[in-house]
């Protein structure tokens, strides 16, 4: 596998993880409640834990789209 396929791969696997970074958002911010719900069945959570959870989760996910997608994808089209 050449350089320049690889660099592809990790922008398309940086645009899906994107993709499913915002749908997570949208699904967090517009149906809250019913989420908080549906995980208050399985797990004790207060409001704001829930909150403090799933922002954490977004943010480590963010993080590691940065180191393991777009960090590699910007070196490789650095060495073109």
């Amino acid at each position: 596998m050449d350089l320049a396929a690889i660099r592809d791969f990790l922008g398309w696997c940086a645009l899906a993880n994107y993709a499913v970074l915002l749908v997570w958002f949208a699904a967090f911010a517009l149906a809250h409640d019913r989420l908080h719900r549906l995980h208050g069945r399985w797990f004790s959570l207060s409001r704001e834990r829930f909150d403090t959870l799933h922002y954490a989760g977004m943010a480590f996910y963010k993080i590691g789209i940065l180191l393991f997608n777009l960090v590699p994808f910007a070196v490789l089209s650095l060495m073109r």
